[in-house]
């Protein structure tokens, strides 16, 4: 059995590494560090909560850690885009490669959710 080249695990361990990338170079003025302080906390969140639906203790439990992720994904989608408004990322088309892989990380956690809360 040969392991996907791009299982969830991995895409979302880059997509965390891609994060911290694009928030260190922020400006160190008030906005700059509560933007990237929020883009790091909801874009990496993903990751671990990933994990923690692997270990969860009940069905539930797993789409709760999923839904966790996915609405984290998209809090971190608007700070990016508030980031490019202002703009403290320079030039904003940076952005465009986080935002495509944020919104193909969205379409995987949304029929995650729906089969496994079918099944439960």
């Amino acid at each position: 059995m040969s392991q996907c080249k791009y299982d969830l695990e991995q895409r979302l361990l880059q997509f965390a590494v891609d994060i911290t990338h694009i928030t260190e170079p922020l400006p160190a003025s008030r906005v700059g560090n509560h933007v990237a302080h929020q883009l790091l906390r909801s874009g990496i969140s993903p990751y671990p909560n990933h994990g923690e639906a692997q270990g969860a203790g009940s069905p539930k439990d797993f789409v709760h850690k999923l839904h966790i992720g996915f609405k984290e994904l998209r809090e971190f989608q608007r700070w990016l885009k508030l980031a490019c408004r202002v703009p403290l990322i320079d030039p904003p088309d940076r952005t465009n490669a986080l935002i495509a892989k944020s919104d193909e990380l969205v379409r995987i956690f949304v029929p995650s959710i729906r089969t496994a809360g079918k099944r439960r």
